[in-house]
Parts: structure tokens; sequence; C-alpha cells
């Protein structure tokens, strides 16, 4: 889509429900859709949307094996709620085999540190999935109230560092809206998560900014 027409979409789909758009991004997509996650807290709102409108829709997930237990329970606890066709994808390296060459995680001062990091576990694996599965529309879960950076997408979004066109059905909600969403269809959430690739949920991990794509690139 040229950005005329994309800004068009976003004007068309604002009034839109989430399951409006995500019908609207499946119509777009030539069957060649998938929806992203990493069972961070409300990522079951976005598995739920995308599964009720194709239920064998594929879910790429990048274990980069830093998750917390209670984050594995609920990727598991939702894997069989809702029949998630998980494609998970992992580093070359495990976690392990990380910590014992290079010793503790990065910590968030440094910068240079986290993103080479973050390349390592997080980017390889999933430019590994994306190039695999190549989608045409990419599903996230991303809202412009998580942070700055994301405050300047909108819900149809060209994706440079992957190619595809991004549709985020939930951009534009807060975080009681995403609360209610969950208790309307009993869905299950969890707040023990860290992602080791952010350090920080004001920063980005590279999937969706762009120096993250110079790393997928090169």
């Amino acid at each position: 889509m040229t950005p005329d027409q994309i800004t068009h979409c976003n004007a068309g789909l604002r009034s839109q429900s989430p399951l409006e758009i995500t019908r609207w991004a499946l119509a777009q997509a030539g069957g060649r859709a998938l929806v992203s996650t990493n069972f961070r807290p409300y990522e079951a709102a976005i598995l739920h949307l995308a599964t009720q409108a194709q239920p064998d829709i594929p879910v790429l997930w990048v274990d980069h094996g830093f998750n917390r237990p209670a984050t594995y329970r609920h990727a598991e606890l939702l894997r069989k709620r809702l029949g998630l066709n998980l494609q998970p994808y992992l580093p070359k390296i495990s976690a392990a085999h990380y910590e014992a060459i290079h010793g503790t995680l990065p910590s968030l001062s440094d910068e240079e540190r986290l993103k080479q990091f973050s390349a390592l576990v997080k980017l390889e694996p999933f430019q590994r999935g994306m190039r695999e599965l190549a989608p045409t529309i990419w599903i996230t879960a991303l809202r412009k109230v998580q942070n700055p950076n994301r405050a300047g997408l909108d819900i149809v979004s060209a994706d440079p560092n992957f190619g595809t066109l991004k549709v985020s059905p939930f951009f534009h909600w807060d975080d009681a809206q995403m609360e209610a969403y969950l208790k309307e269809h009993d869905l299950p959430n969890e707040w023990d998560y860290f992602d080791p690739a952010k350090a920080d949920e004001k920063r980005e991990c590279g999937l969706h900014a762009a120096w993250g794509g110079e790393v997928v690139k090169a």
C-alpha cells in the first residue's frame, strides 16, 4: 500500500471494532497473515481476537529462553485454551550458553549491549520466523499508550524491517478497555513478565524500531 492508501485505511478503520479491523486485515492477506506474541500482559486479547477471526492463524512466538516460569505457564494455558497454531522460534544460542559466555544480562544503562543482546536472542529468530512464514499481514498487539515510539504509529502501518503491512486492532485502546475485554471473554492475564531485550517497558527491543531494521538487514 502507498502512504496515502494507508492513511485512508486508518481513517476508515478508526471507528471499527478490533474484530472488524482483524477481519479487514485477513481479507487483505491472501491467506498469508500471522499474529505475533510474547505472552506479556494483555496478550490473551490479541490471541483471542485473531483466532476468532481465523482459528488456524500462525502464532509467531520468539521464545528467547529468558522468560519467567509464569510466562511459560501462561503460554501453555493459552495454547490449550485457544487452540493456538503456535510457531515457536528459538535463538541459536541457549540462555544457559549466553550466561556462561557473557555473564549477567545487560542493564538498562548499557544501550549498546542491550541492542546486541536483542539482536542475538530476539531479532534473529524473529527474522527467521518471518522469512519462513512469509506473511503479507502481521497482526500485532501494539497500542499507542505503551511507549512514545508506538504513539507515532497507527492501526495500519508499513513495516520496513520485515516488509509487511502491520495491523494493530487494539491500537487506540487503553488498559481499562483491555481489562474489560479480558473480563468479557473470561480470558486469563499474567503480570509476572519481564523482557530482558527491552529491560524497560518504555524502551523498544528493536522489532518495531528503525534500529532493529539495521540489524535485521545486516
